[in-house]
């Protein structure tokens, strides 16, 4: 696939990482040449110096025969320009922008062919708000993934001593839990991947994804790890567009308070939202945390756009006695750093754009896909067609699919049921189907399996 790139930033670039190791033609457009050079220095990637909405710089970068151009350079108009100017000029087919600012997101048709060309829209305001509101709604988890509309969810949790499965046979979950039904999909051990087997034994710090429908995820959790308490109270340190949004979804649940430093910003926050207690100050103010009984509080969330800012209020909520602290964190060398120290979960809004992005590039009938572990590996949501003579996967027992190296399917959903995957589970036609890759060097061969060959019609 040909895809154009406006934007050499670090959505930009983490998503050209992404897709340059699996074969596709990239081109990256960025007005930064530094940027540049060290793409094309690490990556197998084409790179073009100059204004990405510019028609010369398009045609320069391969526009003519493009199959997809997605614009995530830092400016909105940018964006929404270059997306109109490939409509217009090149008719380009799939045509993806990153779009921040609210005001264009609530206007409704704005963005259809006959105003602003934009395919697919993307905010990573959203979609990191909704990432976070899922880490509160299932306390303990490292990642939360909803699938097929959150009827089944990948959780991702740290198995802990003395939790009734740790030292024992994955086989054993089916007689721990008679009425669940539940997969492991993938082990992480001392940050390797291991392919779960049934007489493979769970050990205390495993990393342990599992599968099930949303209704069972606790009663999962609770035998890999003591329960944590059901969260009340949750303090955000930054009211911007995020905080903002966060304390919007959640404080008809929770006690949420806000710590945002700007003044101005304060009583818009305290106009705008209804329950939530906004306090004018520093999150990194140890009198205000002590005023505020941070020890009270069950989750401290750093959300502003300041890395340091939000690491060390997060390790000083923690010392005063925070339960639990998440922290985003944009520049993705301090993610691995900071997680699972004081810092229970650093959260990357690159890498959670990032799976929005790549479920509009995979080839074959793709829902979504969400990069795990920081982009080690990929959770696939993919849709069967065809019958068993045009497809792959079609009317095939799982354990006769000739699946890649390192993938396992976790689930398949059925119009409204969650099925976990078994060996003589069958796939049928429209089911969607739950899979797990951790190599990521075979997730075109994984697209492949989807395909439907001429037979169908």
């Amino acid at each position: 696939m040909k895809i154009i790139i406006l934007g050499a930033g670090q959505v930009g670039g983490t998503l050209a990482e992404h897709l340059a190791s699996e074969a596709n033609d990239i081109t990256v457009v960025d007005t930064d040449g530094d940027r540049l050079r060290d793409l094309g220095d690490r990556l197998d990637i084409r790179t073009v110096q100059g204004r990405g909405s510019f028609p010369t710089i398009l045609r320069q970068a391969g526009a003519d025969d493009a199959d997809m151009l997605v614009a995530v350079t830092n400016s909105d108009e940018t964006n929404m320009v270059a997306c109109q100017v490939a409509h217009t000029l090149f008719h380009t087919p799939t045509k993806i922008a990153r779009v921040r600012e609210s005001a264009y997101l609530t206007r409704a048709g704005l963005f259809d062919n006959d105003a602003i060309p934009v395919d697919v829209l993307i905010s990573p305001e959203q979609v990191v708000t909704h990432y976070i509101k899922r880490l509160i709604e299932q306390p303990g988890a490292l990642q939360v993934i909803d699938f097929a509309e959150g009827k089944a969810q990948l959780v991702a949790v740290k198995a802990y001593y003395g939790g009734p499965l740790v030292g024992q046979q994955l086989r054993q979950i089916r007689a721990h839990m008679p009425n669940v039904d539940t997969r492991v999909a993938a082990i992480f051990r001392r940050d390797r991947p291991i392919l779960p087997q049934g007489d493979t034994v769970i050990e205390a710090d495993d990393e342990v994804f599992f599968i099930a429908a949303k209704a069972d995820i606790r009663a999962v959790m609770g035998e890999l790890r003591r329960l944590d308490e059901t969260n009340k109270r949750v303090v955000i340190a930054g009211g911007g567009q995020i905080g903002e949004r966060l304390a919007e979804a959640i404080e008809s649940r929770y006690q949420v308070k806000i710590i945002e430093m700007s003044p101005a910003r304060c009583r818009y926050l305290s106009d705008n939202l209804d329950s939530t207690v906004v306090l004018q100050g520093s999150a990194s103010d140890r009198d205000l945390l002590l005023e505020e009984n941070i020890a009270d509080a069950d989750i401290f969330l750093a959300l502003t756009n300041d890395d340091e800012a939000n690491i060390m209020s997060s390790l000083l909520a923690k010392r005063l006695g925070a339960r639990k602290v998440m922290t985003i964190i944009n520049n993705p060398a301090y993610v691995d750093l900071v997680q699972g120290g004081e810092i229970d979960i650093a959260i990357s809004p690159q890498l959670a754009t990032i799976g929005t992005l790549l479920a509009h590039v995979r080839r074959g009938d793709i829902v979504s896909v969400h990069s795990l572990r920081r982009g080690a590996a990929e959770a696939i949501e993919a849709i069967a067609h065809g019958d068993s003579k045009s497809s792959k996967v079609v009317g095939k027992a799982i354990e006769e699919i000739n699946l890649p190296p390192g993938t396992t399917i976790g689930a398949i959903i059925r119009d409204e049921e969650v099925l976990i995957a078994h060996d003589d589970t069958v796939i049928k036609s429209g089911d969607h189907v739950i899979l797990f890759v951790v190599d990521k060097k075979y997730i075109r061969d994984v697209e492949k399996l989807f395909h439907v060959g001429l037979t169908f019609f």
